[in-house]
């Protein structure tokens, strides 16, 4: 079922193409269930405009033929409403890439004469560097959520292994939730993350035992709660409900935990910053982080990691001739 943005009340054709382009995007492509969200949204968003630019509702039924005849100066008539909003550069800069997408997706079906979005232009979105934790900060959370694990309540246990997982792997925190328990070998997890492209991310010894630990008491845990259909359940994180944990969960926890050791509230994304900061700081090449983090592109490794002015000194001391 297409997820509505508006209450407009939508033609049977405008109904099946919404459905073909979800399912262009969540089939075809991969894209996460967030993503297809978004993304249909912006669509649905961008026909909601076109169609209020009419005033015969009566129009409707007939509004394919029209969409044919999209052109540029639409686009940017509808830029220029958004505009008014006051909204964020990136903000701006997510729903034209959202639109462009569509816009070309409607031209190769066959829907549009042009590809409408070829020539949209979003706005430069200042490159802003993560927030991350130095490594004692990230050392101090972490012995804190061991702390809290030693006195045995099951989500303090939980919310140890997540957190040791995330850092510890580097990984999304969508991919943390959604490991199952035949992802997970002694030493390596078996991630499926953006466009269900599939990796193996190594995890130290400090992640291993607090997943061991987790698993012990996860099982007992189910068989406590008397409810056999839980105990198929293959979600290695769970929820009070014992059901997969859900992102908002793993980010309240990691709000309340940095809130309580004092260091800087971080989200789960963030946390990834710091673990891929500290793997370059400790030595590593970016080709291997870049493999760790599943980017596609090394410019998106660049991106997301930040490396100190000391450790830069350092490896120009260590490698320039002319240091």
């Amino acid at each position: 079922m297409i997820l509505k943005s508006s209450n407009t009340a939508y033609s049977v054709d405008l109904e099946e193409l919404f459905t073909q382009y979800q399912q262009e995007l969540a089939i075809r492509r991969g894209f996460s269930a967030h993503t297809v969200r978004g993304y249909v949204r912006e669509a649905q968003n961008l026909i909601d405009f076109l169609l209020a630019q009419t005033d015969r509702p009566d129009e409707l039924a007939e509004f394919l033929p029209q969409l044919s005849l999209l052109e540029l100066r639409d686009l940017r008539l509808w830029l220029a409403q958004i505009d008014t909003q006051s909204q964020a550069r990136a903000t701006i800069a997510r729903k034209i890439a959202a639109v462009r997408y569509f816009c070309s997706w409607l031209h190769k079906n066959g829907y549009t004469h042009v590809d409408a979005g070829a020539r949209l232009q979003a706005p430069r979105v200042e490159n802003k560097l993560p927030r991350v934790l130095n490594a004692t900060q990230a050392q101090t959370l972490l012995n804190y959520a061991l702390q809290q694990a030693d006195s045995g309540q099951v989500q303090a246990v939980r919310n140890w292994a997540l957190l040791e997982v995330l850092y510890g792997a580097g990984i999304r925190v969508s991919e943390c939730v959604g490991l199952n328990l035949g992802d997970l070998q002694a030493d390596l997890l078996h991630v499926v993350g953006k466009g269900n492209k599939e990796r193996v991310v190594p995890i130290g010894k400090p992640a291993q035992r607090a997943l061991t630990q987790w698993l012990k008491v996860r099982q007992n845990w189910l068989l406590e709660m008397k409810n056999e259909a839980l105990l198929t359940e293959k979600a290695v994180f769970l929820g009070v409900k014992g059901k997969r944990i859900d992102v908002r969960t793993v980010r309240k926890v990691l709000t309340r935990y940095c809130v309580e050791v004092g260091v800087p509230v971080i989200s789960p994304h963030d946390l990834r910053h710091s673990a891929a900061t500290h793997l370059l700081t400790g030595g590593s090449d970016l080709r291997s982080v870049q493999e760790i983090l599943g980017h596609s592109s090394l410019g998106t490794t660049q991106r997301y990691t930040h490396i100190t002015p000391d450790r830069l000194r350092a490896v120009f001391g260590q490698s320039h001739p002319r240091a």
